[in-house]
């Protein structure tokens, strides 16, 4: 997986973008889709409730197997690695020896014609999905369950991985990419490897309108408004905020305000926040 580089003489036509030469297939699997339907951001009273968002290019859903527990034992062929427009990793086209085919997310160096397994205990090679408590420490992994039986919850965006640092105790600790390192039960799955696609990060946009058919609108600066429409509105041209505590436009506090609640039930598993070091 990796990038070209782009030598035009446009903003849109230079820059870098996704080398796409890896994927082995560009037609999805029909039978593991589903329609997708536009929101523009708004809720079931028609109010919009994600600003910024509307238009873009039609998408279909892949039907993804966060889980894989169901196929235990079964070994599967991985047939193609393909793009997904939802998510910024590759896909791996599964056909398992009993005939089923199945989506996961692809991790990177997995290839056409590979062979792997989801067991409680199977070989620790990449794409195998393992119980946490048989997978030896500073491994990385990702599609990581936080709750036994749920699919994976953690680490599935491109170029992402964890790692277990310790598996003494009744929880295992596993290191998450943001630093953060929290308890997760032993029997919760995970895959072995680092997700695919790990240059997404470099790609270069280029261009408004690439942006408008990825489903994103224009924004506006508060500061830029009237004072009727946002608490940072009014004032002459481009003025400051001109606050001591920046708000949002439903007067919420903004711009660095810690949001997430102290007492939010999953606070008892992170043992190290991501913010210390």
């Amino acid at each position: 997986m990796g990038i070209r580089k782009l030598h035009g003489s446009t903003s849109g036509q230079k820059g870098t973008v996704v080398d796409y030469s890896v994927l082995t297939k560009k037609k999805p699997e029909k039978s593991l889709l589903k329609k997708k339907t536009g929101k523009s951001g708004r809720n079931a009273h028609g109010h919009i409730t994600v600003r910024h968002r509307g238009g873009g290019v039609k998408r279909k859903i892949r039907i993804i197997d966060t889980k894989r527990v169901d196929k235990a034992g079964i070994p599967a062929k991985v047939a193609a690695i393909e793009y997904d427009p939802g998510r910024t990793a590759f896909l791996a086209l599964l056909h398992y020896a009993d005939g089923e085919k199945r989506y996961i997310i692809a991790p990177e160096g997995i290839g056409e014609g590979d062979m792997i397994i989801c067991d409680k205990k199977a070989k620790v090679q990449t794409g195998n999905r393992l119980e946490i408590r048989n997978i030896p420490p500073g491994y990385p992994v990702h599609d990581v369950e936080l709750k036994a039986g749920k699919g994976a919850q953690m680490v599935k965006s491109a170029g992402s991985s964890a790692k277990i640092t310790s598996l003494d105790g009744d929880m295992a600790q596993i290191e998450l990419p943001s630093g953060e390192v929290r308890y997760v039960p032993k029997n919760c799955y995970a895959t072995i490897g680092v997700v695919s696609n790990a240059d997404h990060s470099h790609v270069r946009i280029g261009k408004a309108g690439r942006k408008r058919k990825m489903g994103w609108r224009p924004q506006v600066l508060g500061k830029s408004m009237n004072a009727v429409d946002h608490p940072h509105g009014g004032g002459e041209g481009h003025s400051p905020i001109g606050l001591k505590n920046p708000k949002t436009p439903w007067g919420a506090p903004a711009l660095g305000k810690k949001t997430r609640s102290k007492r939010k039930n999953s606070s008892r598993f992170i043992i190290r926040g991501r913010k210390k070091k």
